[in-house]
């Protein structure tokens, strides 16, 4: 088995000082999305137009809480 390639992993600049943060890392077909807090945890990973879709879902604040 091929070990997977490390990604290069991104702050969100709307993560805040509270340790609400994600971090993103650009997949070769796609976006990847992780919880800074737990970097060895769950991750997911969106196609480019489901990430894509998903970017300005949240930009756009519809997954606020």
């Amino acid at each position: 088995m091929t070990a997977a390639p490390s990604l290069r992993w991104k702050k969100s600049s709307r993560s805040n000082q509270s340790g609400s943060c994600v971090e993103l890392a650009e997949l070769p077909v796609g976006l990847a999305v992780r919880d800074s807090k737990n970097p060895s945890g769950p991750r997911l990973a969106f196609s480019v137009g489901a990430g894509s879709s998903f970017m300005d879902r949240v930009k756009a604040g519809k997954l606020d809480r």
